[in-house]
């Protein structure tokens, strides 16, 4: 069997295809230079040319406050690309699963957000990855879409790699300390992917539908950042103070979630996942990026 993997480059994509999968699947990851998702002519032919069983769209838009003002740029990739997939996908009567994100709410909400909360996007982002959402959800019956937070990983850019390439800089870092999350390793949230599309392909009866899947606990960004640097010096790295400042002492082009916390209960009921902490997930990142604990650097 064939799956289609796009964003295969990505965080998650990169994980995606660093996974054991069954011997009898075969798994496609065309760069956009092969495949253009934002071309429907594209799509189509791809399509036509070979047989997918299912197909995994991690590809997004993601640079969030650049969304703000290349905005076609970011609703082409986030919302007319997974509208022509769920299309393409619908017709070839086989399974979309389709990674979102938190920022799809409004962040006012106290406590966890659940799949079926009402949404409400602060952002271009946002307001573009929920209507990639809207798309799938009406072209293709047998989707499921995971949404998503704070995602870190040793490759690309993200959150860990910014706080240890800081923290070995300087003497000391600021970092906001209200808004509230859910760090989330590539690779558990890579896992998840996995086993649901492959629930998909073998149970026509498998739950479709919207879940959230986000390490288990919360956190705020300094929180995290304190971890990050206190595990970094475990391993022989440097330590700084980190220093927890308001969202208005640092702002942004596009308005963050105040609280991008994440229900996976549904996720759990559905599919039987259930994320490991992300102390533990941040632990395994840290392994890769500067060494085990007692080793140094």
């Amino acid at each position: 069997m064939d799956i289609l993997l796009l964003g295969g480059a990505g965080q998650v994509g990169t994980e995606l295809r660093a996974l054991g999968w069954p011997e009898d699947v075969r798994l496609h990851a065309p760069g956009r230079d092969a495949l253009d998702i934002t071309d429907e002519s594209a799509l189509a032919a791809a399509f036509a040319e070979r047989a997918y069983g299912a197909v995994i769209n991690t590809a997004a838009y993601t640079a969030v406050d650049k969304a703000e003002s290349a905005v076609a740029e970011a609703w082409r990739l986030n919302a007319l690309a997974p509208a022509y997939l769920a299309a393409e996908t619908a017709r070839a009567g086989i399974p979309l699963v389709h990674v979102s994100t938190d920022y799809v709410f409004d962040g006012e909400t106290p406590g966890p957000y659940w799949p079926d909360d009402p949404i409400d996007p602060q952002s271009v982002y946002g307001a573009s990855k929920a209507a990639g959402e809207l798309a799938v959800r009406t072209a293709n019956p047998r989707h499921a879409i995971l949404r998503t937070a704070w995602v870190v990983s040793p490759h690309r850019a993200n959150f860990v790699k910014t706080m240890l390439r800081l923290s070995a800089e300087r003497d000391g870092l600021n970092v906001v300390a209200d808004q509230h999350g859910c760090p989330t390793s590539a690779a558990d949230l890579a896992a998840a992917l996995k086993t649901v599309t492959l629930r998909l392909v073998a149970d026509a009866s498998a739950p479709t539908g919207t879940f959230h899947c986000v390490n288990a606990g919360e956190t705020t960004w300094h929180g995290f950042a304190e971890a990050i640097v206190a595990g970094a010096a475990r391993r022989g790295g440097r330590s700084v103070p980190v220093s927890g400042i308001p969202t208005s002492a640092y702002p942004t082009p596009a308005r963050r979630p105040a609280n991008s916390v994440l229900s996976t209960e549904t996720l759990a009921q559905a599919y039987g996942i259930t994320m490991r902490p992300w102390q533990a997930a941040l632990d395994d990142i840290l392994d890769r990026l500067v060494g085990p604990v007692g080793t140094g650097v």
